[in-house]
Formats: C-alpha cells, structure tokens, sequence
C-alpha cells in the first residue's frame, strides 16, 4: 500500500495562485483514480478534483475553471494547481490514491494533509 505526502500548502492573498503536490512512496501507474479533497473549519470533507490514469478529469462545480488536477506516473505525484483563490477555498487539503468511492474518498489511501489559507 503506498503512503502519500502532500506539499505546497501556505497563506495565500485572494486571487493568488499556490500549486499543491502529493508524492507516493510507491508506484501510482496501477492506481486508476488519484484524488483531492479538503476539509474547511466545522465542515465535511468534500471532493476538490479526481484524475483518472489515462488524464480525464473531474471537479467539483465550486473550482471549476480556477482549479486544474494533473498526474506524473513517472514522478509518483499528483498536483492540484489552484488559481483565482478565494477565501472559501481556505481547508485542509488531502490527497487520496484508489478510492472505491471517488465521490468521498472512502476506501482509498489517505494524506496527512496540507493546510491552504485564502485571505481576503
């Protein structure tokens, strides 16, 4: 079972960019569904985008256009490019490898998770 460590969270102005990354101890060319998800103060988690192996991607409606999920098998990382950000988008963001459910993450390998800060 791999272990995931996120990177590239921080404090951040409204409208600025941060690129998050999420490296695997092991190979991720068999792991079909690489995730994000994040959880804000006194909220559930929630997904913030999925990328498939072969790079098809989906993402929650709230990050549409702003947000991009991409994948390097070779590199064993996942990355979440954020621009636009806003204060809502102020969690804890995790990464997931192999969910069985994409839509919560459940049953996949979790991060410790790397804190995201928007002020506004």
């Amino acid at each position: 079972q791999v272990q995931l460590v996120e990177s590239g969270g921080g404090l951040v102005q409204a409208g600025g960019s941060l690129r998050l990354s999420c490296t695997a101890s092991g190979s991720i060319f068999s792991i079909n569904v690489m995730g994000w998800y994040r959880q804000a103060p006194g909220k559930q988690r929630e997904l913030v985008a999925t990328v498939l192996n072969g790079g098809r991607a989906k993402y929650a409606d709230s990050v549409k256009g702003r947000f991009t999920i991409s994948r390097d098998n070779a590199k064993k990382t996942v990355y979440l490019q954020m621009n636009s950000l806003k204060p809502e988008d102020t969690a804890v963001y995790y990464c997931n490898a192999d969910p069985t459910d994409w839509g919560t993450g459940i049953g996949g390998v979790w991060g410790q998770g790397t804190q995201v800060t928007v002020s506004s």
